[in-house]
């Protein structure tokens, strides 16, 4: 049997690597297994799995990849109640939440309406969970963040939480509302493109 052994589970899917290294801890009588994966819950799960089964772990982190050093000696043995390798499975990873606001209206149709709705929107948000991570306006939406309305403290209210808030220096100089930004940053549009990317879910109201 292999004293030492090296799994990349890099873009595997749980409980994927959890398997992978019950078959690695199965195939060797005592020695170290390294796995390589890409994302936390698997992390986790492995090292919850090894430690399951009587062995050391050991983690490092090197450029968004997880290294966990397996352990096992002759004397290793699973954990009393341990459960079976399939069932560790994902744990939920934390939501990071975009709302994309294009228009300072809400849906289509009336405008005037739509103004309503969409300040009724906006001061609902605070309410529910989980709170966003950024709000991105572009197009008319910058018109929120940049002229005086009752959304203003709301939004200021929303940033103090911790929800960052960007505004498309395009637009805003488009719409002449450059020097008039009252709540948020400017940004661009590979920064608008980067946030919609990185989101694990975006919401628009329009």
């Amino acid at each position: 049997m292999a004293d030492r052994m090296q799994i990349d589970c890099r873009g595997l899917k749980c409980p994927q690597p959890v398997l992978k290294a019950k078959d690695a801890l199965e195939q060797m009588g005592a020695g170290e297994i390294e796995i390589t994966v890409d994302n936390e819950a698997s992390r986790s799960n492995v090292e919850r799995f090894a430690k399951s089964q009587g062995c050391q772990a050991t983690i490092t982190e090197d450029g968004g990849n997880f290294h966990i050093i397996i352990n096992k000696t002759g004397d290793s043995r699973p954990v009393s109640g341990a459960k079976e390798a399939a069932s560790f499975t994902c744990e939920p990873v934390q939501t990071e939440l975009v709302h994309i606001i294009p228009s300072n209206t809400m849906g289509r149709g009336n405008d005037e309406l739509g103004k309503v709705l969409m300040r009724a929107y906006i001061k609902t948000m605070k309410d529910v969970s989980p709170l966003p991570r950024k709000l991105l306006f572009y197009n008319t939406g910058v018109m929120l963040t940049a002229t005086e309305s009752d959304v203003i403290q709301p939004l200021k209210d929303l940033e103090a939480k911790g929800v960052e808030i960007f505004s498309c220096g395009t637009c805003l100089d488009f719409l002449g509302l450059k020097d008039k930004l009252l709540v948020g940053k400017p940004t661009n549009m590979y920064e608008i493109m980067q946030g919609m990317a990185s989101a694990t879910k975006v919401v628009s109201p329009y």
